[in-house]
């Protein structure tokens, strides 16, 4: 699985962030999703559909 982000369609909300910091953080100057690890193993997996089901903007999707 790989975590894609589409930076055009954030409006940096920061739900991502909220969800797991361990694999999303924020860019400092427009606050569009920094994805930190994109294919992520384990528990983070989970984590990883959460940000992306609770996204506001589905600027996040998952690649099998």
């Amino acid at each position: 699985m790989k975590i894609v982000a589409d930076l055009s369609r954030c409006v940096g909300a920061g739900q991502c962030v909220l969800t797991e910091p361990a694999l999303f953080d924020q860019d400092p100057e427009d606050g569009t999703v920094v994805v930190l690890d994109e294919q992520p193993s384990g528990d983070l997996v989970r984590a990883a559909y959460d940000a992306v089901r609770v996204c506001p903007s589905q600027a996040l999707s998952i690649e099998e």
